[in-house]
């Protein structure tokens, strides 16, 4: 068989691949158990090495001292050869988060804004939270290799807010492209329960879990969903969106926390579960009726996407999530009669920050689909 050369090329890119997977996330590794976690020779092994540094992907190491003999080579992977900001535009307050390109957290920013705010402002906002987050790294922009932004409603391919209730003037703005004003890096968009339930299976309850379903709740709440280990978006980026349906609780459920007769006047939307939940945390029988009858509402359409996709964990998140303790009990009460087989209920150990850290994961995987596609050539680092 004759072995062309661009043969031999497809071959040098899958080894490359092969190399950087072996180290990432390994620390350092000399060349001798590199060559065989990549079941390569040492000479290939060496090449691809020295190919690696002159790229920019890998650094090599100071060699081990006490050692007899000649000292091995060590490389590593060069987590700071890039990095990925995750932005998470909520109604309140506005987060972004700047990781290298081992998902360890850099800096982080936020912005406070007014619900009330609308398209301008927002974006303003956002810009901003995503500013800051560098300066406070003394990172570029020009040194970021991608950005995702996390916003509640439906998402189109393009980064376009097809549909959005929670926020005003929401309703087809083009995240994507705006941001694109100050980024020159692949930019993502996505709804933010859909992140929410990337960074469970990254980071969260859900590590190792094949099908979630991840129910975002504070003061609206959404779904996402995990099947087979990968993000469910469905074919126009509306799966999950239970909430839209009215027969369902979802859209009555935090009226039993914001309509509780106990609230201080003044008590604002976003504080109200946390002070029910709270009361009920400290037996006010008012306050647990508060809590059962949001547990109720809650209930209904976990089951109907319990029934739907049989998953094996349900994780809940958002603002609920500081609440657990309290929540958890009605809400399997409630739940189990709806389901064939009641479902493994968690509660969310990444509170506020379970959106901007997908989204710095749903960044991280758009960077991998590029540093490991056989078919391109090897990317440059952007830092």
């Amino acid at each position: 068989m004759t072995i062309r050369g661009s043969d031999t090329s497809r071959v040098r890119r899958i080894n490359l691949a092969a190399t950087i997977r072996a180290l990432r996330g390994h620390g350092p590794v000399g060349l001798t158990d590199l060559a065989k976690r990549t079941a390569l020779s040492r000479p290939t092994v060496e090449s691809l090495v020295e190919e690696l540094l002159a790229a920019g992907w890998i650094r090599e190491l100071p060699p081990e001292s006490g050692q007899m003999g000649r000292p091995a080579r060590l490389v590593t992977f060069n987590a700071i050869g890039g990095y990925v900001v995750g932005v998470d535009v909520g109604s309140y307050i506005i987060r972004a988060t700047l990781s290298d390109l081992e998902g360890e957290v850099v800096a982080q920013h936020a912005e406070r804004v007014d619900p009330a705010s609308g398209r301008a402002a927002r974006l303003a906002a956002a810009r901003a939270a995503a500013a800051g987050a560098l300066k406070s790294a003394d990172v570029r922009a020009e040194q970021v290799a991608a950005l995702c932004v996390g916003t509640t409603g439906v998402v189109t391919a393009e980064g376009v807010v097809k549909l959005s209730v929670g926020l005003p003037e929401w309703t087809g703005v083009d995240l994507a492209g705006e941001m694109r004003g100050d980024f020159a890096c692949p930019i993502l968009v996505e709804n933010d329960c859909n992140l929410a339930a990337l960074a469970e299976g990254w980071i969260g309850q859900a590590q190792g879990v094949t099908d979630l379903v991840f129910v975002l709740s504070g003061v609206r709440t959404g779904a996402g969903l995990l099947i087979d280990g990968r993000l469910h978006r469905g074919g126009r980026g509306g799966a999950g969106e239970i909430g839209a349906l009215p027969l369902l609780g979802w859209h009555r459920a935090p009226s039993h926390l914001t309509g509780f007769p106990g609230l201080p006047e003044g008590t604002a939307p976003e504080d109200a579960a946390a002070f029910v939940f709270g009361r009920a945390r400290a037996g006010d029988p008012a306050a647990h009726q508060a809590v059962d009858g949001f547990a109720k509402e809650l209930s209904e359409g976990v089951a109907a996407l319990v029934l739907t996709v049989d998953p094996d964990l349900v994780v809940l998140g958002g603002g609920i999530s500081r609440s657990g303790d309290v929540l958890l009990e009605p809400l399997r009460r409630h739940l189990d009669p709806y389901c064939l087989e009641p479902p493994a209920l968690s509660v969310s150990t990444l509170g506020d920050q379970a959106v901007v850290l997908g989204a710095v994961r749903h960044a991280l995987n758009q960077v991998d689909a590029r540093l490991y596609d056989i078919d391109s050539p090897l990317p440059r680092p952007t830092a």
